[in-house]
């Protein structure tokens, strides 16, 4: 989505940060920070010298919410390894890294490369990428809820086996919505956001998920899926529907239910960390 943590950097006698944007207390602080720990870490296990930087970070990623906000921060941290340990890594090394600290290589890549991207680990080390431009134009909203939920506690509601039925749906969904972006068509999506491996597991945990289903087919909207492990939300819009107005909508709708929720216009963007 498009929006950013922006990092401006500099060789300094110690670590020091000033923040602004959101989340300014987690960004600002120095002890125990996922981009200096990680920048640290990639310098320490390369054998560089680990150089103090002053950082201005400017944020716009919810922290918390399921926005890719750990992926951001630890690319941010490995890019500035690359930069000030002089390492010649490349994309595929960087977004492996990345993945491995991660666990996976989901939010990592499409962060780093931007637009929509498939992506699995090749060995411990390297990440393989493919970059897919969606065709046509993809407005979103994103529902972002007042409270966080760790990833720790989203993946222990998650049950250890699935069906073989539930598997080859979901499958054939996220090709289906594969597709769907590639050759813009928004009428496939309906279809390929239902979910049978995650979402019905963490719809308890994330409340506004379930809300905002309910408005699948109405007033534009395509349907609702968590973002990342949730507890946000993104609403994909018809192309032809006035995004003010489906935003007014959904923020009645989720205020009548008696949930609270900021809601934030977005869309796919082709601009990754490393633009």
């Amino acid at each position: 989505m498009d929006f950013y943590i922006r990092i401006d950097a500099r060789p300094a006698d110690v670590f020091s940060i000033v923040a602004k944007g959101r989340d300014q207390g987690i960004c600002g602080k120095v002890e125990d920070h996922l981009i200096l720990n990680t920048y640290r870490e990639v310098l320490s296990g390369t054998g560089r010298v680990i150089t103090p930087l002053s950082l201005r970070i400017d944020n716009d990623i919810p922290i918390g919410k399921g926005c890719g906000s750990s992926a951001a921060a630890r690319l941010a941290g490995i890019a500035l390894a690359v930069r000030f340990g002089r390492l010649k890594w490349t994309d595929a090394q960087i977004v492996g890294e990345a993945s491995r600290r991660e666990h996976h290589p989901d939010n990592a890549s499409a962060c780093w490369m931007g637009g929509l991207t498939v992506a699995r680990m090749s060995g411990e080390a390297e990440a393989q990428v493919a970059v897919i431009r969606p065709k046509g134009k993809w407005p979103l909203l994103l529902a972002i809820p007042d409270q966080p939920l760790s990833t720790e506690e989203a993946r222990r509601v998650l049950p250890a086996q699935y069906s073989r039925a539930d598997a080859v749906t979901n499958v054939q969904n996220a090709m289906l919505l594969l597709a769907a972006f590639a050759q813009g068509r928004p009428d496939f999506l309906a279809a390929a956001l239902d979910d049978r491996i995650h979402q019905p597991y963490r719809a308890a945990l994330c409340p506004l998920l379930p809300c905002l289903q309910e408005l699948k087919g109405k007033d534009g909207i395509l349907g609702a899926v968590l973002s990342g492990a949730g507890p946000s939300v993104l609403v994909f819009l018809d192309p032809r529907t006035v995004v003010s107005r489906a935003r007014k909508h959904i923020a009645a709708y989720i205020a009548n239910r008696g949930l609270t929720a900021e809601l934030l216009e977005t869309s796919i963007t082709s601009r990754g960390g490393r633009s």
